[in-house]
């Protein structure tokens, strides 16, 4: 086995804490983060395990990480972009300050950490950058929207770095997880600073689903974990890796949502070209 260097962002808990521990008992090094270093101390023991502080949404700080991430073992393979929390609320009902910071979050930070690792990985002419989404990214949900568009507009920047890197030797790989019994729900959700009750049939509705689900959820992090390293070490690893059943069905069923709905009003759609040369 040729050992990578990993870098992982959110390794506090749940899926990052997960691929963090598949990666170093499979032989690798990882550099492990977090906002704060205390939470990860239990992983400088189960490796070549380097721990390091990090906010994601200081731009500054991920830059000095990043060089000294690299100078542990001379190289940075495979970039884990896992940081992140939800938002749950109404999009009329989120205040301007939460939007803001979950977007900074969950869309800046994923951001900040690719910039800063591209020279190198470029540099090396390889390297992998997994960005982990959502279900709310595949087709969203009432009191997703914020949380949601952030997680999409990670897929479709992860489109456009696929084309640009792929001439580069650098791979990325989007993962969309399904419900995972991790803290998410419990302590990684924020809740919207307002209440309207004319929300309450839908985004109440899913709140009230969501938290009944808590460690209820069918997918294991562990077994997510081993399944993300499995594809970063395939010949062809895929672009979109949609874990566990859920998400899987969920695909499958917006894929064929999409398709029929064009379908439907496909007479109207190509009214809009200008008529063919005659």
């Amino acid at each position: 086995m040729n050992p990578k260097t990993f870098l992982i962002t959110g390794c506090s808990s749940g899926l990052g804490l997960a691929i963090a521990q598949a990666a170093l008992a499979g032989g690798h090094r990882v550099i492990a983060t977090a906002r704060d270093r205390q939470s990860i101390a239990a992983l400088e023991n189960e490796g070549c395990c380097h721990l390091e502080a990090l906010d994601i949404t200081d731009a500054v700080q991920v830059r000095s990480v990043v060089e000294r991430a690299q100078a542990v073992w001379g190289s940075l393979d495979v970039l884990v972009n896992n940081a992140g929390y939800g938002l749950l609320g109404a999009v009329e009902e989120c205040g301007e300050d939460q939007i803001r910071r979950n977007l900074e979050t969950n869309f800046f930070g994923p951001l900040n950490m690719i910039r800063a690792v591209l020279p190198i990985l470029r540099g090396q002419g390889s390297g992998h950058i997994v960005n982990i989404s959502a279900a709310a990214a595949i087709s969203n949900y009432a009191g997703l929207g914020i949380y949601g568009a952030a997680k999409a507009a990670v897929e479709l920047m992860s489109e456009s770095l696929r084309a640009e890197l792929a001439p580069l030797g650098i791979r990325v790989m989007l993962v969309q997880p399904g419900p995972f019994r991790t803290g998410f729900i419990a302590r990684g959700m924020e809740k919207a600073s307002d209440h309207i009750a004319a929300y309450d049939a839908t985004v109440g509705r899913f709140k009230r689903t969501i938290e009944s689900l808590d460690g209820k959820q069918p997918g294991d992090p562990a077994r997510a974990a081993t399944a993300i390293l499995s594809a970063i070490e395939s010949d062809k690893p895929p672009f979109r890796l949609a874990l566990g059943k859920y998400a899987n069905d969920k695909v499958r069923r917006t894929a064929a949502g999409i398709e029929a709905e064009r379908a439907a009003w496909e007479h109207l759609g190509l009214t809009a070209d200008f008529p063919p040369a005659s």
